[in-house]
């Protein structure tokens, strides 16, 4: 049996049945890495000692008929975004090329509390900037089901590593669209829960008014699982939500007839792609078979939400990213003289060009004179795009739509158009701004064999309403790896 390929709750099960032990699976995953993933580097490093350690604890739990906690021995990749302790942890970047952490994220702390061995940190697109893990500083990650595209970004590293097989389940961040999108063009499940549902303490900063933390895997019951362990308050994150966590994999089997899904007229227009558009509305078909009231809504400022987001997103970037200065730690510009020569020089070498130009515009937002014409205002549309969801949730209990207008597409060909490649986040970016949950499951393939999306959107702090629906649909539909 390839052990690998188990879901979590088998997994669990064949531990403490004693069929196998959490060092084979582990050391099976890493000769899986070792062997497949020079095709599609979803890996910037790989932590063997950790991970073998940890697998070791599980078997020592196993021998002495303790209870296994619920991750116990899931083998686990982490996006180089997230700090894990001695572990290299770049963002992407080569001005964090030699940083080892001295600590974990509560993320990666709490999943190795409840027994995750943790293989090692995923590639990404540089601080998280990007659509395509293309702007990652090492190389970029291909695409498992066509390695000439593109998984997806900026978590393009997790998504791939449970698509090929080379984790079962992993974490990503998600700012504007990150974690959906990835798991749209990978064909996985990618999970962004509310703002503040799960701690940011250990996320290398992007936009701090955005960034989330998230789990991939292959089926929404593992999603519901590594998200019931991560989310929940941390006093190390002061944004971090007070709010009760329920028993999401509880609430996954509840019936969804009577529940009313809303279909938003304006993420059926211009732009998307013919074949994800039928796949999509097949899906919502399935929500009608399922028993679920689908009603049409409207979300009227959506046009304004990616002038919207690249704003505040940019100006966020440029006031976080101003540590990296060559002073306190990470990459210095060697041979300098000068205190603002070796800013300058430190900062064009250790940033790539996707950085330096988000870093520009954020800013020029914030800057005298410009601040009230551009950053001001982005957060009064940002209000806005927020009170349409609100509006929306009053008569539905969740919206669903595409989550990407395309397919995944070719390396390459959007390195050229930053614009046409900020678009792939059009159906992602509002729930950013809102702070609202979201969710991509799979919906299908095109002729060419490419997997499309689904995402739902659900009320805040209503992510057991979010699984619940996403659970009925997958099980419906059968579309899991």
């Amino acid at each position: 049996m390839d052990w690998t390929t188990l879901s979590i709750a088998g997994l669990r099960e064949q531990l403490r049945g004693g069929a196998v032990s959490a060092r084979q699976v582990a050391e099976e995953q890493l000769a899986r890495i070792e062997e497949r993933d020079n095709r599609i580097r979803a890996y910037l490093a790989v932590s063997p000692k950790r991970a073998l350690a940890q697998a070791d604890t599980i078997d020592r739990r196993v021998q002495a008929k303790q209870p296994l906690p619920p991750l116990a021995g899931v083998p686990m990749a982490v996006k180089d975004v997230i700090v894990t302790r001695g572990v290299a942890g770049t963002a992407g970047s080569r001005i964090l090329e030699n940083y080892r952490p001295p600590y974990d994220a509560t993320a990666v702390a709490r999943l190795e509390q409840a027994g995750a061995v943790i293989l090692g940190k995923t590639n990404c697109d540089e601080f998280a900037m990007g659509s395509s893990t293309e702007n990652s500083a090492y190389f970029p990650t291909r695409n498992p089901h066509d390695p000439e595209r593109v998984p997806g970004g900026s978590s393009g590293g997790s998504a791939a590593a449970v698509a090929d097989g080379l984790a079962v389940a992993s974490l990503g961040s998600d700012t504007g669209g990150s974690i959906r999108q990835p798991a749209s063009f990978c064909g996985v499940v990618g999970l962004m829960g509310s703002y503040g549902r799960v701690s940011r303490y250990g996320l290398i900063a992007f936009a701090s008014s955005l960034d989330h933390i998230g789990p991939f895997a292959r089926t929404v019951r593992d999603a519901a699982a590594v998200l019931q362990v991560i989310a929940g308050r941390d006093p190390l994150d002061s944004t971090s939500a007070d709010v009760p966590v329920p028993d999401y994999l509880a609430e996954l089997d509840r019936p969804v007839e009577g529940l009313r899904v809303g279909v938003p007229q304006e993420y059926f227009g211009a732009g998307l792609d013919s074949e994800v558009r039928a796949q999509v509305e097949k899906g919502i078909e399935r929500f009608r078979e399922l028993g679920c009231e689908v009603r049409e809504v409207s979300l009227p400022h959506t046009d304004y939400a990616i002038a919207c987001y690249y704003l505040i997103a940019t100006a966020e970037a440029s006031s976080n990213l101003a540590r990296y200065d060559g002073v306190r730690y990470a990459f210095r510009a060697p041979e300098t003289t000068a205190l603002e020569e070796m800013y300058r020089r430190t900062r064009r070498a250790g940033f790539g060009a996707e950085v330096k130009r988000r870093i520009m515009l954020g800013t020029y937002a914030l800057s005298a004179g410009y601040y009230e014409a551009y950053y001001l205002k982005a957060q009064k549309v940002r209000t806005l795009i927020y009170q349409d969801f609100v509006r929306a949730f009053q008569d539905v209990d969740a919206i669903v739509s595409p989550t990407s207008p395309t397919p995944a597409f070719k390396l390459g060909e959007k390195t050229e158009d930053p614009l046409q490649m900020y678009l792939a986040d059009i159906y992602t970016v509002t729930g950013s701004l809102a702070g609202v949950p979201g969710i991509s499951v799979p919906c299908g393939k095109t002729r060419a064999g490419l997997p499309v999306g689904l995402q739902l959107f659900a009320r805040h702090f209503d992510e057991a309403r979010l699984l619940q629906l996403a659970h009925a649909f997958e099980e419906a539909a059968g579309f899991t790896l």
